[in-house]
Formats: C-alpha cells, sequence, structure tokens
C-alpha cells in the first residue's frame, strides 16, 4: 500500500475515533511496573476484566520487590477471573522476580531487555516501551491489528512479525503507538471479525476487504 494512502487512513481514523490515541484504562496514569503486569494480564482478556483486578492486586503488591516474594497460589486467587490465570501468575511474578534481580527493580526501557522478562513478547514489550517509556519502537500487533492489516491490505501473511514489519514500513515512525490503538478501537466498533460493519466504516475508499466484494450479507 502506498504511504499516502496510509496516510490517510490514518488520518481518517484518528477523525473516527478522537480518543484511541489516550492512554487505553488499564495502562494510564501508572507507574511502569503497573503497566508491565496488566499488560502481560490483558492477553486474550478484556480490559474491563482486567481492571476488576486491578486495585486488589496492587494494593497487596504495589512493587516488584513484593510481587517477586508472592506466592503463586495468592495472586491465583486474586486474578482467578481472568483467562489463564495459572499461567498470568506465573509470568508477572517471574516478571517481576527478573526485574528485581536483573535490573534493580526498574521496568526496563528497551526492546532487548523486556525480551528477557517472562510472559513479554514483541506485542507486550511495544506497550509498554510506548504507553510507560513514550518510545516507539515498533507496533504492537494483537487479534484486532493482525485482522484490519490484512483486511485492509497493509499485510498478506498471517505472521505477525512480518505484519508489523509491514505496518512499520507504511507509517512514520511516530505514529506507530497510536496507530495501534486506531486499528484495535477500529477493530471493536466496526471491522468486526464475524460482521464488519462496511456500511459505517470511514475507509472503505482504501479497504481490499470491501474492493473485492466480501462483505457480509
Amino acid at each position: 500500500m502506498k504511504k499516502q494512502d496510509a496516510a490517510w487512513i490514518y488520518a481518517a481514523l484518528l477523525k473516527r475515533y478522537p480518543d484511541a490515541t489516550q492512554s487505553p484504562e488499564i495502562v494510564a496514569r501508572g507507574p511502569p511496573f503497573e503497566v508491565l503486569v496488566l499488560t502481560i494480564l490483558s492477553a486474550q482478556t478484556t480490559d474491563r476484566a482486567v481492571l476488576k483486578v486491578k486495585k486488589p492486586l496492587f494494593a497487596r503488591y504495589p512493587t516488584p520487590e513484593k510481587l517477586a516474594r508472592a506466592r503463586q497460589a495468592d495472586v491465583e486467587k486474586i486474578i482467578r477471573s481472568l483467562g489463564y490465570y495459572h499461567a498470568k501468575a506465573r509470568n508477572i511474578i517471574a516478571a517481576s522476580r527478573t526485574v528485581t534481580e536483573e535490573f534493580g527493580g526498574r521496568v526496563p526501557e528497551t526492546m532487548a531487555e523486556l525480551l528477557t522478562l517472562p510472559g513479554v513478547g514483541r506485542k507486550t514489550a511495544n506497550i509498554v516501551l510506548y504507553h510507560a517509556h513514550g518510545r516507539n519502537e515498533g507496533i504492537a500487533v494483537d487479534t484486532h491489528v493482525r485482522r484490519l492489516a490484512q483486511r485492509i491490505g497493509f499485510s498478506d501473511t498471517d505472521n505477525v512479525s512480518v505484519i508489523e514489519k509491514d505496518l512499520m514500513a507504511a507509517f512514520p515512525r511516530e505514529q506507530w503507538g497510536d496507530l495501534t490503538d486506531l486499528l484495535i478501537a477500529h477493530g471493536r466498533a466496526t471491522c468486526d471479525a464475524k460482521r464488519p460493519q462496511c456500511d459505517l466504516c470511514p475507509i472503505t475508499r482504501y479497504c481490499r476487504y470491501y474492493r473485492e466484494g466480501r462483505v457480509a450479507a
């Protein structure tokens, strides 16, 4: 896709979802440690569900040092309502231990260092870097971003690493963090996985899915 077309799409989505580029509530107004933990917990779980466990979790474990020493069973009791809570409890404890032992209690500020933390892949690292440290190192590709990148025509693969590179090539660095939030907002509100509302979409002019007539009847 041409960069001028990508720029038009970005502008159209920003106009439709002007609040999407504000920090999502689950990672807003919190220190990097909270952003890291909440992002790990948010995988395959709604933001609303994560927000319900945020207060009790950090009331008991407000620092990496305290969470690093937690018993997994105790953490599981707090986050039990979340999907995959066994693995998530194990990961946030292990990540806190690594932050404490290897980084002096500070959440890393580079992609390479973040990827050494248990439970952290590029998607999580990109979110933490942007929302906790204000750094655009890449684009977080979740299920919404992957679906829209394929439908709109930014990428022709199902490989999230390649999709990220395709999106990074299409948009300027300063837009990478906000692009994730805009695509997620559009995926939730309009470009649904099963029944996309193309009649309400502001970017059909440049959408491959729409042009090819694959709109659900």
